[in-house]
C-alpha cells in the first residue's frame, strides 16, 4: 500500500457521516419526547498497524483488503437495554442510505469467552469527487453493560495476545454473566426506569401521595 492515507480517506468520511447520521436518530426522539434507543455512538476507523497485523494473521492480500476485511470502518452503538439493541437493529434495517450484508447475534448466541453483542456488516456508499464509492463497515450494537465487559476483555487480550492464563479466563466468563445479568435485571425494572428518567429529564417530581384520612385519626 502506497499510500495509507489515500486509502483511508472514504473511510474516514463514512464514519463520521455515519455518527451524525445515527445521534440524528437519538434526537428525533428527543424532539418527540420520546425516550431514544440509542443512548450514544461512537466511531473509528482502524489504525494502519492494526491492518496490517490483522492482513497478516488472516492471510488478507491488499487486492482483497476491501472486501475481506469488514471492519476498518466501525461504528458502536450504545443502548441501556438489550431490548432497545434489537429495535435500533430494526430501525438500520428500515433504512435505505446503507445495505445490510450480514448480521451476527453473539447477545443470545455469545462466544466462548462471554463476549456478547450485536454485529452488523454494511455497504455504505461514499459520494467522492470521483464518483461514488461504496465500502464495508461494520457496526456494533451493545448495552453498557456489555460495553465495559468488552473493553475490558480488548485490553487484557492485548497484554496476552489471546492467550489467557486459565484463571483470568474463568473470571472473565464469570464477569460477562454477571453483565448480562444485569442487563436482565434492568430489562425486569425497565418500566420503573424509564419513568424516573423521564422525570427527570423533564423536572418533573412525582405528585405526592395524599395521607389517608383514616390514616389521620
Amino acid at each position: 500500500m502506497e499510500n495509507w492515507d489515500h486509502f483511508l480517506l472514504p473511510y474516514n468520511q463514512a464514519v463520521d457521516e455515519l455518527k451524525v447520521k445515527l445521534r440524528g436518530m437519538r434526537k428525533q426522539y428527543q424532539n418527540q419526547n420520546q425516550r431514544p434507543p440509542i443512548e450514544f455512538v461512537t466511531g473509528r476507523v482502524k489504525p494502519v498497524d492494526s491492518i496490517k497485523e490483522k492482513m497478516t494473521r488472516r492471510h488478507v492480500t491488499e487486492e482483497r483488503l476491501e472486501q475481506d476485511m469488514q471492519d476498518i470502518a466501525g461504528l458502536r452503538i450504545m443502548c441501556q437495554f438489550v431490548e432497545d439493541i434489537y429495535q435500533v437493529v430494526d430501525l438500520l434495517r428500515k433504512r435505505s442510505d446503507l445495505t445490510i450484508l450480514e448480521e451476527r447475534d453473539y447477545i443470545h448466541n455469545e462466544k466462548p469467552s462471554g463476549y456478547r453483542s450485536y454485529h452488523i456488516v454494511i455497504e455504505y456508499p461514499v459520494q467522492m469527487v470521483t464518483g461514488e464509492k461504496k465500502i464495508l463497515a461494520e457496526i456494533q450494537v451493545r448495552t453498557l453493560a456489555m460495553n465495559f465487559w468488552a473493553t475490558i476483555e480488548h485490553s487484557l487480550n492485548y497484554k496476552y495476545q489471546g492467550e489467557f492464563p486459565e484463571e483470568l479466563s474463568a473470571r472473565l466468563q464469570r464477569a460477562a454473566e454477571a453483565a448480562f445479568k444485569l442487563d436482565t435485571e434492568m430489562s425486569e425494572i425497565r418500566e420503573e426506569i424509564e419513568e424516573a428518567q423521564h422525570l427527570f429529564s423533564y423536572g418533573k417530581r412525582p405528585e405526592p401521595q395524599q395521607p389517608n384520612k383514616r390514616d389521620e385519626s
